[in-house]
C-alpha cells in the first residue's frame, strides 16, 4: 500500500487493549494552566506551581500530590486545538465529536461504545453517575445511558413499591407484557419498540445480582475515605465497581469549573476532591490489572483564559486545553503535544477534538470511520473525521 494508503487505513484493523472506558466530564470549561499544563514563572501562571510526577519531566498542578505518584500510568494531551468557546456548542463537540446540526441528534461517545461492543453483563453497557449523558441519537434507545442521581444510593425504581411482594409484582408485569402485545400489534412504531426494551432491560436489571454494585453497604469506611466521602469520590469508586462487574462505559459529571470569577480558590477546592478520587482510582485499577483493560478519560469543553481577569478569574478558552487518560493501553508517562510559553495557543502537534473520540475506539479496537445508517437512512460515521493519536498506545 501507499503511504497515503496505509495513513487512510490506520485504526481500522486493530486488536482491542481496553474493554471499559470511564469518562470523568468536568463541565464549565477546567482551566489548563492550573491543572494539567502549569506555566510556573509566567504572567499568566497564576497561583499555583509545577509539581514534579512519577512520570519523568511531567509535571502537573500542585494540586494534586497524589495523583502525582500515579502519572506513570497516565498520559496528557496538552495540545487539543478547540474552535467552540460556547458552553453548549463544545459540550457537544467534546462528547460526540460532532458540531451540533439542528436536523441530526449525535451519539455521544458512550452510546458509540454500548452500539458497538456487546455487553458483558447483567448491568447496562452505559452508565451515567451525578448527571445526564449525551443521548443515544439515531444509534437507538439499546444505546441510552442509564442514569445514577447519587453514587452508592440505591435505585428505588429497580424494586417493586413497599407492600408488593415479588410475586405479586411479577403477576403485574405478565400482565403489562401481555397488555402492550395487544397495544403494539404489529405496529413498527420505533416508540413503542424503544419503550419496550425500556421496560424488557429494567426488568432484566431489577432481577439481576449484580445490583450491588450499586451499594456502597459493604464497602470498608477506609476505602470510601480514601477516595473521599463526596459526589466525585463516590462516583469514582462506583466506577471501579461497576466496570469490575463488566459495564463498558461510565461517566461521571461533575460542574462547577466556570471560574470567570476567583479561579484559584476554586480551583484549589476541585483539586482536594479530585486528587484524591483519581489517585486511588488509577492506583487500584493498576493494582488488580484492571487499569490494562481500563481506559480513563477527563474532558471538559474547553480551557480557560491565559490572562488572569480582574475578578481573579479566567474566562472562556478554545484555542488550546488539555485531556488526561490513563490505562486502556495508554503508553504511560506520556506528553503529547504543548502549548505555547503562556498556554496561549498549540506550541507543536496541535490534536482535534475528534482525534480524541478516534482515540478512544482505537483502544477499544472499534473503527472510528465505521458507517452507521439514521433513521432516514444517511450513512454517519461513528467520529467526525477524526484519527487516533498513536503517539499515546504504546
Amino acid at each position: 500500500m501507499s503511504v497515503r494508503g496505509l495513513l487512510a487505513g490506520q485504526g481500522k484493523d486493530h486488536a482491542a487493549q481496553a474493554e471499559h472506558v470511564i469518562l470523568f466530564w468536568n463541565g464549565g470549561g477546567m482551566s489548563h494552566i492550573d491543572t494539567w499544563d502549569p506555566k510556573p514563572g509566567r504572567p499568566t501562571g497564576g497561583e499555583f506551581d509545577a509539581i514534579s510526577t512519577s512520570a519523568d519531566g511531567a509535571r502537573i498542578s500542585e494540586i494534586f500530590p497524589q495523583l502525582a505518584a500515579q502519572m506513570k500510568h497516565c498520559a496528557l494531551i496538552r495540545s487539543i486545538a478547540g474552535t467552540q468557546g460556547d458552553h453548549g456548542r463544545a459540550t457537544h463537540q467534546l462528547q460526540t465529536s460532532y458540531l451540533p446540526f439542528p436536523n441530526l441528534v449525535y451519539p455521544g461517545i458512550g452510546s458509540v461504545v454500548a452500539h458497538e461492543l456487546p455487553n458483558l453483563g447483567d448491568l447496562p453497557a452505559y452508565i451515567s453517575i451525578s448527571g445526564q449523558a449525551p443521548r443515544a441519537g439515531y444509534l437507538g434507545q439499546k444505546c441510552e445511558a442509564y442514569f445514577v442521581p447519587g453514587p452508592g444510593d440505591k435505585d428505588p425504581y429497580l424494586a417493586f413499591p413497599e407492600g408488593i411482594a415479588d410475586y405479586r409484582g411479577n403477576k403485574r408485569l405478565e400482565v403489562l407484557a401481555k397488555f402492550n402485545k395487544r397495544f403494539n400489534g404489529n405496529s413498527t412504531d420505533e416508540r413503542l419498540k424503544a419503550t419496550q426494551t425500556s421496560i424488557d432491560e429494567a426488568v432484566e436489571l431489577m432481577r439481576s445480582p449484580a445490583l450491588e454494585a450499586f451499594e456502597f453497604k459493604n464497602v470498608k469506611p477506609e476505602t470510601l475515605a480514601r477516595y473521599g466521602n463526596n459526589p466525585f469520590g463516590r462516583g469514582a469508586l462506583l466506577a471501579k465497581r461497576l466496570v469490575e462487574k463488566g459495564v463498558r462505559f461510565v461517566q461521571i459529571n461533575r460542574g462547577g469549573y466556570d471560574t470567570h470569577q476567583q479561579n484559584f480558590p476554586a480551583m484549589r477546592d476541585h483539586g482536594e476532591i479530585m486528587d484524591p478520587a483519581l489517585a486511588s482510582l488509577v492506583s487500584d485499577l493498576a493494582e488488580s490489572g484492571l487499569l490494562k483493560k481500563t481506559l480513563i478519560v477527563m474532558l471538559s469543553e474547553f480551557g480557560r483564559t491565559p490572562k488572569i481577569n480582574k475578578d481573579s478569574g479566567r474566562d472562556h478558552w478554545a484555542s488550546v486545553f488539555s485531556c488526561f487518560l490513563a490505562g486502556g493501553g495508554i503508553r504511560g508517562g506520556t506528553v503529547i503535544g504543548s502549548s505555547d510559553e503562556d498556554g496561549a495557543m498549540p506550541a507543536d502537534r496541535p490534536v482535534q477534538v475528534p482525534e480524541i473520540h478516534a482515540s478512544i475506539c482505537h483502544a477499544l479496537g472499534i473503527n472510528p470511520n465505521k458507517e452507521v445508517m439514521t433513521p432516514l437512512s444517511r450513512p454517519m460515521k461513528l467520529v467526525d473525521n477524526g484519527a487516533p493519536v498513536m503517539e499515546l498506545f504504546a
